[in-house]
């Protein structure tokens, strides 16, 4: 009871700590270091570092070799806020070990120890005035270890004054020592000896993990000695070894357990040899493997720490609370490196440390133990105020307030207590756990929490939503490239819940907001359809409807498979070439889904539009074929292959294209056609034909042959013609009579050999030109740009010449140029209208016949002088009745000009607006009566007519289908006689002039 009483006096103050969070243990953020101090620096001043965080801030004390400092005593002891100064150090009071301690109310820590030490780390020697320290080789050495010169075997150049030189590489200082004079002896001569071993590393060295081991081994002799190591054990030396220039020492980096062992160094001559071992033990420090940690215990509550550390030798443990060692009790348990302390008490609290320590070191690991006791408090860790459960799931409502001891707990639904049921369960942690939540569990629940301190309350509601079912979740589907289709995704939910959807493609989630292509959420706030707009290959795969609410994540998984013509095939090779075959294999690309059905061959040549498909053997490809023979191919030829494929879906991509090879030559097949000449000077055969195109000419250096014989004879005559593009060819021979017909074949051939003929044809040989002039030549002229020229037609023979047709040649007086045109006619025409002239001038024209060899002579020229120019004014002031289906028209005679022909009449076109047909009427008046069906508007023209010609037409009038108008376009009486404006009379009639 009584220390219940204590408890309760220390609640206010625990509950303060452990509320704000603000105390805090020492923790060390730097700690001293070992340090080698020169002794020149006697009078300085050395400072030990040592820093601490915590709260309150923390204190410091030290210790020198396990006693406390006395900072009021000892004058040249200084505490420099955590730090230690020591003031003109001394070799004989200030040497040893130091360790800091810092403290705070809730508890005090040691940190490591530092050595302090005075001395000096290395040695050097300088010979006579030089400068430069002497130099090691096989001769001179200079031992770390005693700091002595040893020289093997003394030179005369060695006499003279030698400086030892020590050094502190930490304070860059130096000592001078007092010169050493080496003076040659004189009473006698230095003989051979065997090496002897003056500097030798001890036989048991204590090595550090990690450390740099040196070991020293010189020996004087003469011959100077040679040095070498190696190990006893039969290992060899390791490979990071480092030696010295004369090999005097050797030096092992990064010192590790496969390290130890024994060493030897062998020094020898030509006079013998000496040797010197030792052994190396390897050690290590203590290193943590396990730390302890900060721990908030419960009163009554029981402690467990352990920590663990390796070494060699293996250290052991030490327990301190505030910088005090621990002993075992009653409630203490300490084994090792474990602490164990039961029915824990406020009085525990504090700072504890865990001391691994081996001869070489120790290292200490640092934590808090904070016992605390408190009346239970929910206001670090409330009641979640609303807790949200859909219909038919679990919920957990948790119950954690702060109390020391733990609280007992008890629940509440309104004013009903809880008890564990088949629904309802109650957690060790004071957790209530609800099952298969229904619409009654929905309320308000109390937690209430109980221990010796106190009791405390708290509230939350629970509020029941129905769940989220997928309704028509996405299906399994099967589709055609191209094709759009919609993933169904619809949910029914409780109407105060927010639905997400969100759509995932083989586990990407497919971002809508974005804009993606093809993809689009279609529906509203309880439908998140997917629409996938012309649906691609690489859009198969698995589709994931999740449906995410506040309360709950639901998934809906779809397989679409997305079929489509099959992919191009690959590795399209020509296996083997001939002249007409080609030999292919290729590998089947993607079937995309749809089981490749057949394949097709295409080519392309140079010759070819684009790429065609080809013969194969076999004649159908199925989709297990993956070669085949291609057949009809022409010789000499470059070709590439390609191969398609196709499904039940359509035809794919072609495959690349193959290598380009040219196939095989041969003897071309094919002849020419056509074969056809004639014509050419007398004795001369003129042979024509259609040229092989190159694709059939089957080889290189392609030609023609040509075989031709006069009709009866027997013996042909063969010529060749090496030009590929040839297409004519030209015999001559004096003896060839004109017009005499020739059998004529014409072959090809190429390096291969000659190739097929072409079938006899007949061909004429050269002709002269007609002998004879045309006679009876006149000409007339028609208008003012026509005019009629005429002969008499040539009756020929083969002595006057063939004659084919004529030529009408035409000219004018003044013509710079001997005529101004020439037109044929063929047969026997023997007229020929010329149109295009001009008027009112004098035309010449002359006649000439012609035939394959040239014009004959021509006809005495004849002229002509054409019409003068139609008039140029058309009618003008045309006027018109229209009465029913009767039309009148009126109009001025036209006055024609000097230079145009008279007026001889008038023509009148018309025609209905919704036709091209054009009806003429001549007349000589200008006047004139039309009898028509007026069922669409009249479009009516007025020329002029004359030797000349037609002239200028007037403008185009519509008539429109109304009856009873005139050209003003009102109704018009019926009087017998009607009046113009220019007072003219008419007999049927007189109307208004037209208005425009």
């Amino acid at each position: 009871m009584r220390l219940l009483w204590k408890l309760v006096i220390l609640l206010p103050l625990i509950n303060t700590c452990a509320g704000t969070g603000l105390l805090s243990r020492p923790v060390f953020t730097q700690e001293p270091q070992d340090i080698i101090f020169p002794l020149d620096l006697s009078k300085s001043e050395i400072i030990l570092n040592c820093a601490a965080t915590g709260y309150p801030s923390p204190s410091y004390r030290w210790k020198q070799n396990g006693t406390d400092i006395d900072f009021t005593m000892s004058y040249h002891y200084r505490l420099d806020e955590g730090n230690l100064a020591i003031s003109s150090p001394r070799t004989d009071q200030d040497i040893g070990m130091y360790q800091c301690l810092a403290t705070n109310t809730l508890g005090t820590i040691l940190s490591q120890k530092a050595k302090l030490q005075f001395a000096y780390l290395s040695y050097a020697w300088t010979f006579n005035d030089n400068p430069l320290y002497v130099q090691e080789d096989n001769r001179r050495f200079v031992s770390q270890e005693t700091g002595n010169l040893y020289i093997a075997k003394v030179e005369p150049s060695d006499v003279g004054n030698y400086t030892c030189f020590v050094t502190n590489k930490e304070a860059q200082r130096s000592v001078q020592g007092p010169p050493t004079p080496l003076v040659q002896r004189t009473d006698g001569v230095m003989g051979e000896y065997e090496p002897k071993i003056e500097v030798r590393f001890p036989e048991t060295i204590q090595a550090a993990k990690d450390s740099s081991v040196k070991l020293e081994c010189f020996a004087l002799g003469n011959p100077v000695p040679d040095i070498s190591w190696r190990r006893l054990d039969g290992n060899p030396l390791p490979g990071k070894i480092k030696y010295s220039k004369s090999q005097a020492i050797l030096e092992i980096p990064n010192f590790q357990q496969e390290d130890e062992g024994f060493y030897e160094c062998i020094a020898g001559n030509l006079r013998g040899r000496n040797l010197a071992k030792g052994q190396l033990i390897f050690y290590a420090p203590p290193e943590w493997e396990q730390k302890i940690q900060n721990t908030y215990l419960s009163i009554y509550d029981s402690l467990f720490w352990e920590c663990k550390a390796s070494g060699k030798p293996n250290p052991w443990y030490t327990w301190l609370k505030n910088g005090e060692r621990l002993t075992p009790e009653e409630r203490i348990q300490i084994e090792n490196g474990t602490l164990v302390i039961t029915m824990l008490n406020v009085s525990d609290s504090g700072v504890y440390q865990c001391a691994a320590e081996n001869k070489y070191q120790i290292i200490y690991a640092n934590a808090e133990l904070r016992v605390l006791a408190s009346a239970p408090d929910f206001s670090k860790n409330p009641l979640k105020k609303t807790s949200v459960v859909q219909v038919g799931g679990d919920i957990t409502i948790e119950c954690k307030p702060t109390a020391f001891p733990r609280a007992a707990i008890s629940w509440k639904r309104g004013m009903e207590s809880l008890r564990q049921s088949k629904r309802v369960f109650l957690s060790e942690d004071g957790s209530l756990k609800i099952y298969n939540v229904t619409r009654s569990d929905a309320g308000s629940y109390t937690c209430t929490a109980t221990n010796q301190f106190g009791i405390a309350k708290n509230t939350g509601s629970l509020v029941v939503k129905e769940r989220t079912v997928i309704t028509i979740p996405p299906s399994k589907m099967d589709v055609t490239v191209g094709e759009s289709i919609v993933l169904p995704c619809q949910v029914s939910h409780d109407p105060s819940i927010e639905v997400i959807f969100i759509w995932s493609f083989n586990g990407d989630v497919i971002d809508l907001k974005k804009g993606v292509a093809h993809f689009e959420r279609i529906g509203g706030e309880s439908v998140g359809d997917l629409m996938i707009r012309n649906i691609q290959l690489n859009h198969s795969g698995k589709y994931l409807c999740t449906v995410k609410t506040t309360l709950e994540s639901l998934s809906a998984v779809a397989d679409i498979i997305v079929r489509g013509p099959p992919g191009p095939p690959e590795d399209v090779r020509v296996e083997h070439i001939s002249s007409t075959t080609s030999q292919l294999s290729w590998r089947p690309g993607s079937d995309n889904n749809s089981p490749i059905q057949i394949f097709t061959v295409q080519a392309r040549t140079p010759f070819s539009v684009g790429w065609q498909a080809v013969s194969t053997v076999p004649e159908i490809l199925n989709g297990k074929t993956y070669n085949a023979t291609v057949v009809g191919l022409s010789p000499w030829v470059e070709y590439e292959f390609r191969v398609v494929a196709g499904n039940s879906i359509g035809i794919g991509e072609p495959s690349k294209a193959s290598e380009l090879l040219r196939t095989k030559a041969s003897v071309p097949v094919v002849a020419p056609t056509n074969i056809n000449g004639g014509g050419g000077s007398r004795s001369e055969l003129v042979i024509t034909w259609e040229s092989i195109p190159e694709e059939l000419q089957n080889g290189e250096e392609f030609g023609y042959i040509i075989m031709l014989r006069p009709v009866g004879s027997t013996t042909w005559t063969k010529e060749r013609v090496p030009s590929v593009e040839s297409s004519r060819f030209v015999y001559r021979n004096e003896s060839i009579t004109p017009l005499s017909p020739f059998e004529v074949k014409v072959g090809v051939y190429n390096n291969e050999g000659e190739g097929s003929l072409s079938t006899v044809s007949i061909v004429y040989s050269g002709e002269d030109e007609p002998q004879l002039a045309p006679r009876g030549t006149s000409v007339q002229s028609f208008s003012a740009s026509e005019m009629e020229v005429s002969w008499n037609a040539i009756a020929w023979n083969r002595n006057t010449g063939r004659v084919l047709g004529y030529e009408v040649l035409y000219w004018t007086d003044d013509s710079k140029e001997s005529m101004i045109g020439k037109i044929r006619v063929s047969g026997n025409v023997t007229t020929k209208n010329i149109t295009g002239l001009k008027a009112n001038t004098i035309y010449f024209a002359s006649v000439r016949a012609y035939n394959t060899a040239g014009a004959g002579p021509s006809s005495p020229p004849v002229n002509v002088t054409t019409k003068k120019s139609p008039p140029s004014q058309p009618p003008a002031n045309i006027a018109w009745k229209l009465t029913n289906s009767k039309l009148c028209l009126n109009w001025e005679h036209v006055k024609t000009m000097e230079n145009e022909s008279e007026v001889l009449g008038y023509k009148i076109l018309y025609r209905q607006n919704r036709q091209s047909k054009t009806h003429i009427l001549e007349t000589n008046n200008t006047s004139a009566e039309l009898l028509v069906p007026f069922e669409e508007d009249y479009l009516i023209e007025i020329r002029t007519v004359s030797d000349g010609g037609d002239g200028s037409s007037s403008e185009e009038i519509r008539i429109p289908k109304m009856s009873n108008l005139s050209s003003r376009g009102v109704p018009v009486l019926e009087p017998s006689v009607c009046f113009l404006s220019i007072v003219i009379i008419f007999y049927c009639f007189a109307i208004q002039p037209l208005v425009r």
